[in-house]
């Protein structure tokens, strides 16, 4: 299970990183508002704590992009020291699936985390679709018109991405980011892993899903001018 932390409080950051570790969760961490958005967009996370009051931008807004913006269901549980109940509806209100009050202990929160990845689970599998193309996160298995496609680990991150901003366009920052981090390869290795994933995703069929928006990046979508 891989985690994302939005909390600018270093000290309790680290705890819980720490702490979260000890339960077998693998861990991201941001310490300002823009950044954690920017991470959530760009990653498959199963859930986001999310702090409330944080530099750049808010978790009330963070939440709210990342649902209206990024079109991302990923659970969020918030954290903030406000408890009044209009503090907790606009939490709610912004899309977020809990919300736990500081101060509070790690072992609640693992609690709460554990009960909100069972209740989305529960929900059914995560699949992404853009046309007859579809993603199962669940299980790594893609299709297009029913057919299982072989797509390695790069091009699976790629996928995401693209299919997550679907019919928007996917700047090449954006995917360099999620594939590389802050240390993107001096050559130009993004247009190499684009063209092997057209090749596995659109030559086989009639119809292309994969579009070079030059000088921008790429889009994910059933027409080319999907986004326009």
């Amino acid at each position: 299970m891989r985690l994302l932390l939005v909390e600018d409080n270093r000290d309790i950051l680290a705890n819980l990183a720490d702490y979260l570790a000890l339960k077998g969760y693998e861990t991201d961490c941001a310490h300002d508002g823009l950044t954690g958005l920017h991470l959530a967009a760009t990653n498959p996370y199963d859930l986001i704590v999310l702090d409330v009051m944080l530099p750049g931008m808010d978790g009330y807004t963070l939440c709210q992009r990342l649902r209206e913006g990024e079109r991302r269901d990923t659970p969020v549980i918030m954290l903030t020291a406000r408890d009044a109940l209009d503090d907790r509806l606009q939490g709610f209100g912004s899309g977020a699936d809990d919300y736990v009050t500081k101060p509070f202990a790690l072992p609640e929160l693992a609690a709460r985390i554990e009960a909100v990845l069972k209740r989305t689970r529960a929900g059914g599998r995560r699949l992404l679709r853009v046309g007859d193309l579809s993603y199962d996160l669940d299980t790594l298995e893609v299709t297009r018109a029913g057919q299982p496609l072989k797509i390695g680990p790069i091009g699976l991150k790629l996928l995401a991405v693209l299919m997550q901003k679907s019919p928007a366009v996917a700047t090449r920052e954006t995917l360099e980011s999620a594939l590389w981090g802050d240390a993107p390869p001096d050559s130009d290795s993004l247009r190499s892993h684009i063209h092997t994933l057209r090749q596995q995703i659109d030559k086989p069929f009639p119809k292309p899903l994969l579009h070079t928006v030059h000088g921008v990046g790429f889009r994910l979508a059933e027409t080319e001018d999907a986004a326009k």
